[in-house]
Order: C-alpha cells, then sequence, then structure tokens
C-alpha cells in the first residue's frame, strides 16, 4: 500500500474516532473539568506509552509548549462545551476553526483576505449566528460561546502544531495533554467523581482511543497527507458526531442548528476545496 493512500486511511480512522466524544462525554455524570483532566490523563500516557516504544525523544521548548497550551484550551473548552450545549452545537462550532485561521494569519502575516476567504468568514458567522436563534437557554448560549472558544484555541493549535518538525508534534501533544490534566486536576479532588460501571469504561474509551489513538494517527498522518486533505477528511468528526448522539442518547438538534451546520459545514468545505491551498501564499505554511 502506498504511503499516501494508508495517510489516508489513518486520517479517515482518526476523524471517526474523533466523532465518538460526544456520545461518551453525555454518558459521563461528571463536571466537565473533571471528564476533560481524567481523559487527557489517559490519552497522555497512552500517547507517552507511543512515544516510548517508537522512540520518539520528549521535546520541550518554546514552540513545543505553545502548541501545548492551545491543544490544552481546545480540549478544556471542547468537553465543557459538550456538558453545556448539545453535541451537535460543540463539533460544529469548533469546525469554524478554519475561519480562524484565516483572520489570524491575515493578522499575524499582514496577508490579503480574498474573496472567497471574506465569502466563507461571512456565510460562517451566519451559520453561527444560527445556533443561537435556536437555543435561546443561558446553558446553551453559555456552551455555543465555549465551543466556539474551542474554534478559535484549534486554529491555535493547528497554527503551533504545523510549525514544529516531525516527532515535535507529538511533544506539543503530549504537552497539551499534561496541562489539560493539571487543569482537571482541582475539579476531580473537589468533585470526587464516581467510578460507575459506565463512567469507567466511557472515560476509557475517550482517552485510549476518542483522544490518544486518534491524535497517533493524526500526526503519523500529517506526514504524507496534505493538509488540505486532512482538513476535508476530518469533516467526516462534525457530521458522523451528531449521529452517534441521537442514535444512542436520543439528544437532536434543533431545525435553525440543523440549518446553520448544514451552512458552516459546506461553506468550509468548498473553501477547502476551491481556495484553502492559496491561504498561505508568500508565506511559510502554518498548516
Amino acid at each position: 500500500m502506498k504511503k499516501e493512500n494508508l495517510a489516508i486511511i489513518e486520517m479517515l480512522i482518526c476523524a471517526t474516532l474523533w466523532s465518538i466524544a460526544g456520545i461518551f462525554i453525555k454518558l459521563i455524570p461528571w463536571n466537565g473539568f473533571a471528564v476533560s483532566g481524567m481523559r487527557s490523563l489517559i490519552s497522555g500516557a497512552t500517547i507517552a506509552v507511543y512515544m516510548l516504544f517508537a522512540r520518539h525523544r520528549f521535546v520541550l521548548s518554546r514552540k513545543t509548549f505553545l502548541a501545548g497550551v492551545f491543544s490544552a484550551c481546545v480540549y478544556t473548552c471542547f468537553v465543557c462545551a459538550n456538558k453545556l450545549t448539545t453535541a451537535a452545537n460543540a463539533i460544529v462550532l469548533q469546525f469554524t476553526s478554519p475561519v480562524f485561521i484565516v483572520i489570524f494569519t491575515a493578522l499575524i502575516y499582514k496577508t490579503r483576505i480574498r474573496k472567497a476567504d471574506a465569502a466563507v468568514v461571512t456565510l460562517t458567522l451566519l451559520g453561527i449566528a444560527l445556533f443561537f436563534f435556536d437555543q435561546l437557554k443561558p446553558g446553551y448560549i453559555l456552551g455555543n460561546l465555549v465551543a466556539i472558544a474551542a474554534g478559535v484555541f484549534m486554529a491555535g493549535m493547528f497554527m503551533t502544531v504545523g510549525e514544529l518538525e516531525g516527532e515535535q508534534r507529538f511533544s506539543g501533544i503530549l504537552i497539551g495533554q499534561c496541562l489539560t490534566f493539571l487543569v482537571g486536576l482541582p475539579f476531580i479532588i473537589a468533585t470526587k467523581p464516581v467510578f460507575t460501571p459506565t463512567a469507567t469504561i466511557s472515560i476509557l474509551i475517550l482517552g485510549v482511543f476518542q483522544l490518544g489513538i486518534s491524535y497517533i494517527l493524526y500526526v503519523k498522518a500529517t506526514r504524507y497527507c496534505p493538509p488540505l486533505a486532512c482538513c476535508l477528511l476530518g469533516a467526516m468528526e462534525p457530521l458522523l458526531n451528531p449521529v452517534w448522539v441521537m442514535i444512542f442518547d436520543g439528544e437532536t438538534p434543533g431545525i435553525f442548528a440543523l440549518i446553520g451546520g448544514v451552512i458552516v459545514v459546506v461553506s468550509i468545505t468548498l473553501w477547502c476545496i476551491f481556495g484553502k491551498e492559496k491561504i498561505t501564499e508568500g508565506q511559510t505554511e502554518t498548516t
């Protein structure tokens, strides 16, 4: 099998594993920070074991630490958003990260925002607005805002991790897992989560498979799978995530959230196909 084809398969498995987050987070009756901390503790151990057997050295530098900070913010915000709003809202609003990459790239590298970039930003903001028409409960509004924050931090994560070389990316992700656990530790101690059979199995699946193995596959896939292809294959996550939750938990998004989700996913996917590869013209590749 060609290395490129293997990378595509790795990315497809990765996106599928990412998509099961919503259902298992909903099954754990713990505080969001406690779930995030325990998930990252298990995920960090999984990644550390892989790095040990693959003989990847751990690199602590300014770049890997910065990547870890953004990663930790993504992990924490995403779990908390799932606790505060629907799984569909949490994942689709996080999927807005490419829009923030456009904005950050323009601000940092002083690049000109093209018409295609402006169009996708406008359509995505329209889609986001529909989420807030659908759920006007205070909790849902807060959850939607936290999910958008996850999208902002994910943009930072993609940009900082993308600047790392090879095995350094594992170090950046591992640092992110450690920081997430440290943030969640006070909540774990304070809330004393009960490890029921369902909660125990769910947190192990989240830590080992949904976050640990998935990110190992993601880093491996980026060696031979172009950023554009990774982004497109990663679109499976926001499509599958609400499906699993609807099937196993009965949670369904409202009509405005569905329309908004379609606008966001379609707009960003079309932008990835027809324009994203030109975003870094004249500058260093950041994704």
